[in-house]
């Protein structure tokens, strides 16, 4: 899918779902950087916001990017209202095509799925390539399907963690597996139910 197709799927997406004024940030994600001491981070598929958002409250400067540009209006103008306009950069991007240009001590990618053909490990090596020593990357995948999925093929396959990485080529001379597991959470739909879901959650530090 182009890059055109793509902005306008996710347009609509948001635009037919608008994201809650008050976004929540991924359970994993706050379990897994509350601790870190708080750096530049970078945002693939910010959608709703509520990373970014989490992030700058923690004192991170945040890059979010995202296709849709009804995405990134949204969490500028959340941003904003909640005086975080200067540490939250939300830019309409094709993270497919490419990155910025920038130097970051985080880069998270939650549920960076999408229900067109996409190979996305190009994407996440570029985002690596971003990060400064001792940077991390957290990946978090969909480990199971929950009923408000739009993929409801019984038969669908979930990528373990360690298969992402080992599809990432990640070099041990360079990169550290700190966290590659599957816990389960309860999640919420869209339309407020909720359900018993899988995680696939890798996390790895660059180490030189």
């Amino acid at each position: 899918m182009k890059s055109a197709e793509a902005a306008r799927y996710w347009d609509a997406v948001y635009t037919e779902r608008p994201t809650p004024e008050e976004p929540r940030p991924n359970a994993r994600l706050v379990e897994t950087v509350a601790e870190l001491p708080p750096g530049d981070a970078l945002d693939l598929g910010c959608g709703g916001g509520g990373d970014a958002l989490w992030l700058a409250d923690q004192g991170w400067r945040v890059t979010a990017l995202d296709v849709s540009a009804v995405a990134t209006t949204a969490l500028t103008q959340k941003a904003r209202a909640r005086g975080l306009g200067d540490r939250i950069t939300a830019v309409q991007h094709d993270v497919r095509a490419s990155l910025p240009d920038l130097r970051c001590d985080l880069v998270t990618a939650h549920y960076f799925h999408t229900p067109y053909d996409q190979d996305r490990t190009p994407s996440l090596n570029a985002a690596a390539a971003l990060l400064r020593p001792g940077g991390r990357l957290l990946i978090v995948d969909h480990g199971s399907t929950a009923p408000w999925s739009w993929n409801q093929d019984p038969d669908v396959r979930f990528p373990t963690p360690h298969e992402v990485a080992a599809l990432m080529g990640l070099s041990p001379d360079r990169w550290e597996i700190e966290r590659a597991d599957t816990p389960s959470r309860t999640a919420i739909g869209p339309d407020g139910s909720t359900a018993e879901v899988i995680d696939h959650v890798l996390l790895v530090r660059r180490t030189a």
